[in-house]
């Protein structure tokens, strides 16, 4: 079991899902508001990716990925049309973390550069490459790690590293920061900048205005390609297909997974440019996988897409963010002091929970574990007790149901949560 200590699970064995329910093998339902792994975008089960998973099946099950197929294409054509703009080619990887390790590999290939930017609040897979690129504490065991790999400091206007006092402010001194990190390396060494445009694991963290536009501007500057890493926030989940299309900013690579086809079979992959694409159009790529553009995986997220398009799941995320969810969880904050912010787009939300509103002081310490992450280990026991999943890290209690949940269930979970939070307000000074 991944990041477990083996001999302390006790996992839930989980025999069958619908929708945004799953179920144990003793019956006991429970409502999935972390959508296993912010993954189940269009829900469990759902009968016609399922139908079409069976049909590519009876047509063609398996092929090596030096042969073309349609399904393959298909995905590939959808995707890229998705991601709009110069982002025009696909190559395809088993998950998220391949893809980022893919797409760092053809942007040092195409600039000739050796450095990457990432961001300290990050995530970005638990491969060599991606762990290297990840900022919070699972990247320490790793280490030493891949070369030439940077951190910076990103905006968080709640726990500015800034010292900012506005949305505008932080967005001025963030940009700085990275100008001057950028100096102080050698721009001309830098071949990308990755980031997650809304950051998923380490916080939901929104970015403030004219944020990322600023991070494209000084890519442009120095010839540096910007990596969008939208694994996580990506295929509706923040109310767009790509969640950098919020800020109308067209990165040169797209990093994806997860809500592309909700997981039903590993599926990855990295959108790329025109001009990176170009790189090698006489050269080869040097990189493949034995199941790089899986008939099975491409057929389902030919699939997918078709769902998301009949059931308008993107403008339905877009609408329940702005509608439901950010009205409900912001209501929770006006009656439990525990709540220190609350912010999210879409169906990605994340509740962060203090001791002290005025100092901000966090409910439990960074990367804390053990008696010291108790107060929020507490809130997601009486959540599991009351049938509801959510995800935790750290400090913060993440609202990420699939994009097919139904108001009257998003509000039953949000009841469960309002009880089970007076566990956090114990612990408030």
């Amino acid at each position: 079991h991944s990041w477990s200590a083996q001999k302390l699970l006790d996992p839930l064995v989980i025999v069958g899902a619908e929708g945004s329910w799953i179920w144990d093998e003793d019956g006991n339902r429970y409502l999935d508001f972390s959508s296993q792994l912010m993954n189940v975008n269009i829900g469990h089960q759902h009968p016609k990716l399922i139908a079409a998973i069976k049909e590519q099946a009876d047509t063609l099950a398996t092929i090596a990925p030096f042969h073309a197929n349609a399904a393959r294409s298909e995905a590939a054509r959808l995707i890229a049309e998705k991601a709009g703009g110069h982002l025009d080619m696909v190559f395809f990887t088993n998950g998220g973390a391949e893809a980022n390790e893919n797409a760092i590999r053809m942007a040092k290939l195409h600039t000739g550069r050796h450095k990457v930017f990432a961001m300290y609040r990050s995530y970005h897979g638990a491969t060599a490459g991606s762990i290297s690129l990840t900022g919070d504490p699972r990247r320490w065991p790793s280490e030493p790690a891949l070369p030439g790999v940077i951190h910076f400091w990103g905006p968080y206007p709640y726990r500015s590293a800034f010292n900012s006092t506005s949305p505008a402010d932080e967005t001025a001194k963030a940009l700085q920061h990275l100008e001057d990190t950028l100096m102080v390396e050698g721009p001309h060494t830098v071949a990308a900048i990755i980031l997650e445009p809304v950051v998923g694991t380490n916080g939901i963290l929104v970015p403030p205005p004219g944020y990322l536009a600023g991070v494209r501007e000084l890519c442009d500057q120095h010839g540096i390609l910007l990596i969008a890493d939208e694994v996580m926030a990506g295929f509706g989940r923040c109310g767009e297909w790509f969640s950098i299309q919020h800020w109308d900013v067209e990165p040169d690579l797209i990093c994806f997974a997860k809500g592309v086809n909700s997981g039903y079979v590993p599926l990855g992959g990295v959108v790329i440019s025109r001009a990176v694409a170009d790189t090698f159009g006489d050269r080869p790529y040097p990189g493949g996988l034995t199941y790089s553009g899986h008939p099975l995986a491409c057929a389902s997220a030919v699939a997918s897409i078709r769902i998301f398009e009949e059931e308008a799941l993107v403008e339905r995320a877009r609408r329940m963010g702005d509608e439901v969810a950010g009205p409900a969880l912001r209501k929770l904050a006006e009656t439990h002091p525990a709540i220190g912010d609350v912010r999210g787009l879409g169906l990605f939300w994340a509740l962060e929970l203090v001791r002290d509103r005025e100092t901000r002081e966090q409910l439990v310490p960074f990367n804390a574990s053990g008696p010291a992450a108790a107060p929020v280990a507490e809130v997601v026991a009486a959540c599991r007790k009351q049938g509801l999943l959510v995800f935790a890290h750290f400090n913060r209690i993440h609202v990420v149901p699939p994009l097919v949940i139904s108001e009257d269930d998003f509000a039953h979970g949000v009841s469960i949560l309002d009880d089970a939070l007076t566990l956090a307000d114990a612990h408030v000074a």
